[in-house]
């Protein structure tokens, strides 16, 4: 019997040390814990760009690169040194070096079969980085002015416009400019609701090449499914790795190329700027991503003033769908934005033609602090600006290759629209981009500049719709934890 009762002691001891061990380690983990008042506090950090990928595709057509870096002093610039390099994308072959800040660099590239090139900018001429791919071709099966931003590299795109009934051909171009391969997902809502189907799922991306994706030519591309959609709204995700991704379309022989621009992630109040004026179809295109229909309240905001156009005020569009709205009567040819407040999450797009060419705009984010660059000004440039809320001042700056001219200050109406000419900072320029930054103290400015070239019927026109200038990023916030070893 002692025995036993000294063996029934030793177990509750030795269960009794365990529990006071992991008392113990408990305690010590709850001591250096953060506090949740320290964890609340945790707070997102912003940091300076200090390196900038962007992809400039090539449709198979001549055309030019435009590069700029905001000039040193304004809002934005980094300060040091740093450099930016242009380069086939492929085998990393070197085309130029821009190693100047507020320098306008711009060249004609001759066609490139399957490829595109990649601007790199790293130092302080990283922060604000942009360049365009324009491609200007005044007769052929070809003819149009086509442009585009050079797409940075990503994980989620949207990009709004004609379906293969309204285009004889949509091509989605997926740039890896990575040493890892990639994956990626397309999606597509029609004017007939989601496109269910298997197909375009996991479509590898080789590190450092281009994919060309044709939209109802390929199972890659959604297959059959896609082919009786005359609107699309697509989505490109990246599953593994990332691509910079861009969509050309052709509308018909003769009848206009174009870029689709990409549009900001879904949002409940949008702000479309760049609608053109003059004559030709103008048509909004909006795309509800979610299961539940969307109610919108839709305002034209023109150079005399916002309103809410008649038997259009709101819009009712089914989930999962997008829903076209002509808008050539509310505006009346004058140059103007749409306005959107929805109760569900949306996305936005642009449909405008002029003579035999068509342009594509979208959504964008307002300009912000830093302002918004547009690299390439040759033909007849236009800048829209829209404030749909305050009043604001932005200054427009224009840039060459021999540095900027003299600035100038654009004052915008609260709800108001003003469209102005640009010129470049000296007389008989080739090619020069701008610089347009809202004054302190400025409400929300969204922009967008219209090129064009020729009237009537032979006019060809292009949209560029400007976000805000990439000069900073968003760092998480981080703390001290041991929740990762301990529950």
């Amino acid at each position: 019997m002692d025995k036993i009762l000294r063996l029934l002691g030793f177990r509750y001891a030795t269960a009794a040390l365990v529990l006071v061990a992991v008392l113990a380690l408990y305690g010590a983990a709850t001591l250096s814990r953060p506090a949740e008042r320290t964890r609340a506090a945790a707070k997102s950090a912003e940091a300076p760009v200090t390196w900038a990928s962007l992809v400039c595709p090539w449709g198979g057509e001549d055309g030019r690169m435009s590069v700029l870096t905001p000039p040193k002093g304004s809002p934005g610039a980094g300060s040091g040194g740093g450099r930016v390099d242009v380069v086939q994308t492929t085998d990393g072959k070197p085309v130029a070096s821009v190693p100047n800040a507020g320098t306008s660099w711009a060249k004609d590239v001759r066609r490139a079969e399957n490829d595109s090139y990649t601007v790199r900018g790293g130092g302080a001429l990283a922060a604000g980085l942009e360049a365009e791919r324009t491609v200007h071709w005044g007769g052929g099966p070809d003819r149009g002015l086509a442009g585009t931003r050079c797409a940075r590299p990503g994980t989620d795109a949207w990009f709004l416009g004609p379906g293969p009934v309204a285009a004889e051909r949509i091509e989605l171009y997926l740039t890896n400019v990575d040493a890892q391969p990639a994956s990626v997902d397309v999606t597509a809502l029609s004017g007939e609701g989601p496109l269910d189907t298997v197909d375009g799922h996991g479509t590898p991306v080789e590190p450092y090449r281009t994919k060309i994706v044709r939209i109802g030519g390929s199972a890659e591309g959604l297959g059959d499914i896609v082919t009786t959609a005359r609107d699309l709204a697509l989505r490109v995700r990246a599953t593994t790795g990332r691509v910079a991704a861009s969509v050309r379309v052709r509308i018909g022989e003769k009848k206009g190329i174009e870029w689709m621009p990409q549009a900001p992630a879904p949002a409940t109040s949008l702000v479309v700027p760049g609608v053109p004026g003059g004559g030709g179809r103008r048509q909004l295109l909006v795309g509800v991503p979610g299961e539940q229909d969307a109610r919108i309240r839709i305002q034209v905001i023109t150079t005399s003033g916002a309103f809410a156009p008649q038997g259009q005020d709101v819009l009712d569009a089914p989930a999962e769908t997008v829903t076209p709205l002509d808008l050539d009567r509310a505006l009346s040819g004058k140059p103007a934005a749409v306005r959107l407040v929805s109760d569900r999450p949306i996305v936005a797009g642009l449909s405008a033609q002029r003579g035999a060419d068509v342009a594509f705009g979208t959504a964008t984010l307002p300009l912000g602090p830093h302002g918004g660059l547009v690299t390439d000004n040759r033909f007849a440039a236009y800048l829209q600006l829209t404030a749909p809320a305050g009043a604001a001042t932005v200054r427009v700056t224009a840039v060459d290759a021999q540095g900027q001219g003299t600035p100038q200050d654009v004052r915008i109406g609260a709800g108001r629209t003003v469209e102005i000419k640009l010129a470049g900072p000296r007389p008989g320029g080739a090619g020069y981009g701008a610089l347009i930054v809202p004054r302190p103290g400025s409400g929300p400015v969204h922009a967008a500049r219209t090129l064009s070239t020729g009237k009537g019927d032979t006019g060809l026109l292009t949209i560029l719709p400007i976000g805000p200038a990439a000069t900073t990023v968003t760092l998480p916030p981080v703390g001290d934890s041991q929740t990762a070893l301990i529950p």
